[in-house]
C-alpha cells in the first residue's frame, strides 16, 4: 500500500490549487491510487486528469514519474507546478546529455515531486542508472491509449513502460486517457500489466453540447452562417495547413477576427497566436489537429469541423473543447459526399507499401549520411521540407512510412521539437569578477542572469531572452548577441533555442535488405483503422439516432440518455404523431418483431413510406414502456 501523510485529498486540493471541491470522479481515482491500486481513468478532455496524479503525489513521500509523449504539455505542467512552489522537472527530445544528467541529479538529490519524461527515455542507460536513486512512489501514464496497437495513436515506446514493473514492483500505476474504446481499455490494462485493475470511466455525456452534421455545397458559407448565429469564441478544424490560412483569410474579409495555426509555424508564432486567442484578442482560431492539447479555454461556444476527422476519437476530443464552462455550445461537422469517399483514400495514405517504407528508410540514411551500424540512441535534426525536395518524395508517404518504422521500433520522429534556450556559468566567481571589471558593458546582463535564475552558476537553466530584454529595457537581438559573446569568452555555455523536427534512431542503421517490418501486425492495424473510418462514416450518415448516444456507445458507455439537443434529437422532437398514427405503427412494429429479432434500421425500412422520425418515435415509446427491447447489436425484439 502506498504510504501517504495524514492529510485529506481535499485539503491538498485547497492548499495548492485553491479549489473547494473535486470534479466528478477525480476523488474516486485519487483514493484508488492512494490505496496502491493500478488504476485506469477515462476522463474527457478538460476533465482534470492531471489532478488525479498530482494530488496523491503531494500526499506521498517520494517522486511521481509522469510519462507523456507531449512536450508542450510537459512544459506547461512543469510551469504550472513551479508557480505553486512545487518542484517539477521535465526531460524531453532534443536536450543534451549534460542537460539530462543535470535534471536526473537534481531530481534524485532534492525534494523533487514530479519528473516528466517521454516514454523513449525509459530504456536509456542514463535513466536506468539514475532510476534507483529517484525514490519513485507513483507512476502516471498520460495519453495511455498510445500503449495499444488498436488505439488511434499507437506509440511502441509505450509498450516498454511495463518493464518498470521489474524495477519498481510495488509502485502503483495510474493510466489516463480521454478516449478509448472497450477493446483499447482492456489492452491498456494488459500491456501495462495491471494487477486487479480499477477502471473509472466518466460519462461521455455532455448535456450542454449540441452535435450537428451538415451536408453542404459551400463549407465557408456555412462557417459564416454558424459564426453569425452563435456569438463567442470558436475553433475551426481543417485537415491541411494550407486550408487553415485560406479559411482564416476569408473570415477576416467578412470582418470576423481570426488567425490560423498549424505545426509548421515556429514555436514563437504558435505561442503568440494561441495566446491571442485565449485572451480573446481574436475570436476564431482556424487550425489543424496540432491545436488544442492542454488548452483549457472554458468559454468556446462553437467547434466547427470544416473537414471530416479520421475517427470518432479525434472528433470527440476536438468537439469536446466547446462549452467546458457548462453553458450551451455547438459542435458542427461539415461535409460533402466527396469527403466520405476521400476517407477511403486516407486509409491507403496511412498505410504505405513495404517498398515505399524501405525507400523512405534508405532516403533518410542517405540524407543524414548515416553509415550502417551507426546512429543508435542519437537525435538528428531533420528538415522534412528539405528532405522531401531533395528526394522528390510525397509528404504523406514519407510521414506514414516514418510512422510505420516507428511502430516497428526502428526510429522515432518528432515533427515539432522545441528546446528553450539554456545557460550555465562555466567559470569560477573570481574570474567572473575580473571579467566584469574588464567588460562593464556585460555587467547588467550577468547580474540579471544570476538574480533571476536560481542555481544558474552550478546548473543549466532554461532562460528567456525576451524576458531578460524586458528586464533590461533593451532589444532582444542585443541580448542574444551578448549571450553569444559571453559564450565565446568562456564565461557561460549558451545554447540558443531549437525549433525543428528531430529523428531519433532506436536501433543502429542497417542495410535496406535487412530491414524487416511485421506485416501481419501492420495489416491488422490497417483493418482496425478501416473499421474506425467506417464508424466515422456511419456517424455522419446517421440521421435519426441521438449523436451523444452514438459517441457514448462507441466508447462503451451505453447508459446515455438522449441529449435532446443534437440535430437528430431536434428532428425527432418535430415529428408529431396523431393517436391513430401511433396505434397503427404500434401494431405493425409488434407484428414484425414478434417472430424474430430484427435490426432497428431494417425494422424502420419495413415500415415503408412512414417518416423515419415518426417510426423512431414509436420505437422509442414502445421501448420506454418495456413492450420491446433493443440488444447491444441494435436488434429489436419483443420484451
Amino acid at each position: 500500500m502506498a504510504q501517504h501523510l495524514s492529510i485529506s485529498p481535499l485539503d491538498v486540493l485547497k492548499q495548492y490549487w485553491g479549489y473547494e471541491s473535486f470534479r466528478q470522479m477525480q476523488e474516486d481515482v485519487i483514493l484508488s491510487v492512494l490505496k496502491g491500486n493500478d488504476t485506469l481513468a477515462l476522463m474527457p478532455t478538460g476533465g482534470g486528469k492531471s489532478l488525479c496524479y498530482q494530488v496523491p503525489a503531494m500526499m506521498m513521500e517520494g517522486l511521481c514519474l509522469v510519462i507523456s509523449p507531449l512536450i508542450a504539455l510537459m512544459k506547461d505542467q512543469v510551469e504550472h507546478l513551479r508557480r505553486k512552489n512545487i518542484t517539477a522537472y521535465a526531460i524531453y527530445s532534443g536536450m543534451s546529455r549534460k542537460e539530462v544528467i543535470n535534471v536526473f541529479q537534481i531530481a534524485s538529490e532534492s525534494n523533487c515531486k514530479f519528473l516528466y519524461l517521454s516514454p523513449e527515455r525509459l530504456e536509456t542507460p542514463l535513466f536506468q542508472e539514475y532510476l534507483p536513486g529517484l525514490n519513485v512512489t507513483l507512476i502516471a501514464v498520460d495519453e495511455a491509449h498510445c500503449v495499444s496497437q488498436w488505439g488511434y495513436d499507437f506509440r511502441p515506446p509505450y509498450l516498454r513502460i511495463a518493464a518498470l514493473r521489474n524495477e519498481l514492483p510495488h509502485v502503483p500505476m495510474l493510466a489516463l486517457t480521454a478516449s478509448a474504446t472497450p477493446d483499447v481499455q482492456q489492452d491498456i490494462c494488459d500491456k501495462l500489466e495491471f494487477k486487479n485493475a480499477k477502471i473509472f470511466r466518466q460519462s461521455f455525456e455532455r448535456p450542454n453540447l449540441s452535435y450537428s452534421v451538415f451536408n453542404v455545397d459551400s463549407k465557408i458559407n456555412k462557417v459564416f452562417e454558424i459564426l453569425k448565429k452563435v456569438p463567442g469564441t470558436s475553433i475551426v478544424y481543417c485537415r491541411s495547413r494550407k486550408r487553415t490560412r485560406e479559411i482564416s483569410d476569408l473570415l477576416r474579409l467578412q470582418n470576423i477576427s481570426s488567425d490560423f495555426y498549424h505545426a509548421g509555424l515556429t514555436h514563437d508564432e504558435r505561442n503568440q497566436k494561441q495566446d491571442d486567442w485565449i485572451k480573446n484578442k481574436i475570436r476564431v482560431i482556424v487550425c489543424t489537429n496540432a491545436f488544442g492539447m492542454g488548452i483549457d479555454k472554458p468559454d468556446v461556444r462553437t467547434v466547427i469541423h470544416a473537414d471530416v476527422p479520421e475517427s470518432l476519437e479525434y472528433y470527440y476530443q476536438e468537439a469536446g473543447r466547446a462549452g467546458r464552462d457548462g453553458k450551451t455550445a455547438y459542435a458542427a461537422l461539415l461535409y460533402d459526399n466527396k469527403n466520405l469517399s476521400e476517407l477511403e483514400l486516407v486509409l491507403e495514405q496511412r498505410f504505405p507499401s513495404l517498398d515505399e517504407i524501405k525507400n523512405v528508410y534508405q532516403a533518410v540514411a542517405n540524407y543524414l549520411q548515416l553509415p550502417s551500424g551507426m546512429g543508435q540512441g542519437q537525435y538528428y535534426s531533420f528538415d522534412i521540407a528539405d528532405f522531401l525536395k531533395k528526394f522528390k518524395l510525397s509528404g504523406h508517404t514519407t510521414l506514414y512510412s516514418l510512422k510505420a518504422l516507428e511502430q516497428d521500433g526502428w526510429l522515432s520522429f518528432n515533427e515539432q521539437v522545441f528546446v528553450p534556450s539554456s545557460v550555465v556559468f562555466t567559470t569560477d566567481k573570481d574570474y567572473l569578477y575580473e571579467f566584469e571589471k574588464r567588460n562593464p558593458q556585460m555587467d547588467s546582463l550577468i547580474k540579471t542572469l544570476l538574480r533571476n535564475y536560481d542555481g544558474i552558476f552550478n546548473h543549466t537553466s532554461f532562460i528567456s531572452e525576451k524576458l531578460i530584454a524586458g528586464i533590461l529595457k533593451t532589444d532582444v537581438t542585443i541580448i542574444i548577441q551578448q549571450l553569444k559573446q559571453l559564450h565565446i569568452a568562456g564565461i557561460i555555455e549558451y545554447q540558443p533555442q531549437k525549433d525543428s523536427s528531430q529523428l531519433y534512431f532506436l536501433r543502429p542503421r542497417i542495410r535496406i535488405e535487412e530491414l524487416v517490418i511485421d506485416m501481419q501486425q501492420y495489416q491488422k492495424r490497417k483493418e482496425v483503422y478501416q473499421n474506425r473510418i467506417k464508424q466515422m462514416q456511419a456517424y455522419i450518415r446517421e440521421d435519426v439516432k441521438c449523436r451523444s448516444q452514438i459517441i457514448g456507445a462507441y466508447f462503451g458507455d451505453d447508459d446515455l440518455k438522449k441529449c435532446g439537443i443534437c440535430d437528430n434529437c431536434l428532428k425527432q422532437k418535430n415529428a408529431t404523431l396523431t393517436k391513430e398514427e401511433f396505434e397503427a405503427l404500434h401494431h405493425r412494429i409488434i407484428n414484425i418483431v414478434k417472430y424474430e429479432p430484427i435490426p432497428a434500421k431494417e425494422l424502420v425500412h419495413k415500415l415503408g413510406n412512414v417518416k423515419k422520425e415518426k417510426a423512431w418515435k414509436v420505437i422509442d415509446l414502445l421501448h420506454a414502456e418495456h413492450k420491446i427491447e433493443m440488444d447491444k447489436t441494435g436488434k429489436v425484439r419483443l420484451k
